[in-house]
């Protein structure tokens, strides 16, 4: 009895994973995921506008000003150190 139902349990079961699958891709592509997928296949990314370049622009500019500076306090850190490090060396001699 129980060997007949068997197949019908497991028709019944592709069926209900089959239509979960189709109602979660078809819900994928109706969200702001499957929305970016359809505008990747139609032709890429839109331009961004010219409020975005100025501001990544300005923001580049930031990012060069603060590697110059962090260049320029490297450097004074070096100079620095060699300064403290003759000293000492002049001191060594004399202190035995």
């Amino acid at each position: 009895m129980w060997g007949n139902l068997v197949p019908i349990f497991g028709m019944i079961t592709g069926v209900l994973i089959t239509g979960l699958l189709v109602v979660g891709v078809v819900r994928m592509m109706h969200s702001p995921v499957g929305e970016a997928l359809a505008r990747k296949i139609q032709g890429g990314l839109p331009e961004p506008d010219e409020e975005l370049r100025t501001e990544v622009t300005y923001l580049r500019e930031q990012v060069e000003e603060v590697q110059r500076q962090l260049g320029e306090a490297q450097e004074r850190l070096d100079f620095t150190e060699r300064i403290l490090s003759r000293q000492k060396q002049a001191q060594l001699p004399g202190e035995q």
